[in-house]
């Protein structure tokens, strides 16, 4: 996995490259992360978050579209660290997240757009690998995932070695 890379010199390396335009805050304790995408859409409801994270991450990058509420919190420690345990290398979430100040010390990368105390209901709801509008652009899992802390790139093309 590439350890350190800059979003702006691959943006300008790659012109194909698409940025995920939001005010990202990061949450993670990893600055820098990369990985393959597996997209989720979900609203206030993150049993599908939770499921995925207890299934081996194999240095993957979960995007999910949370409809940008603010409302409930899509991530919390306890899930951070299920998937720092099974090896996700991070997660980009349109909407929010909590437990931060645990979440900054897991060898984990998070962008999300805020945070709330508020946890989520399980309805069992939730979609995975559909392609997802994040930003004005489309994810689709198997994408390329490059996030620092000027923002994230997706790409249907590997930038970096993995």
């Amino acid at each position: 996995m590439a350890d350190s890379f800059s979003t702006p010199d691959l943006a300008d390396s790659a012109p194909d490259a698409r940025a995920l335009i939001h005010a990202w805050r990061d949450f993670g304790g990893v600055d820098n992360f990369t990985g393959v995408a597996v997209t989720v859409k979900c609203f206030e409801d993150n049993s599908l978050v939770k499921e995925l994270v207890q299934q081996p991450g194999e240095g993957r990058v979960m995007v999910v579209d949370g409809g940008c509420s603010l409302r409930r919190a899509l991530l919390g420690d306890q899930l951070a660290a299920k998937a720092v345990e099974n090896g996700w290398s991070g997660l980009v979430i349109a909407g929010a997240v909590r437990d931060v100040e645990i979440l900054a010390t897991l060898a984990l990368g998070v962008k999300a757009l805020g945070a709330c105390p508020q946890k989520t209901d399980k309805r069992g709801e939730g979609q995975r690998d559909l392609p997802i509008d994040i930003g004005g652009t489309t994810v689709r899992s198997g994408d390329y995932v490059y996030a620092d802390r000027n923002g994230v790139l997706v790409s249907a093309e590997a930038l970096l070695p993995l």
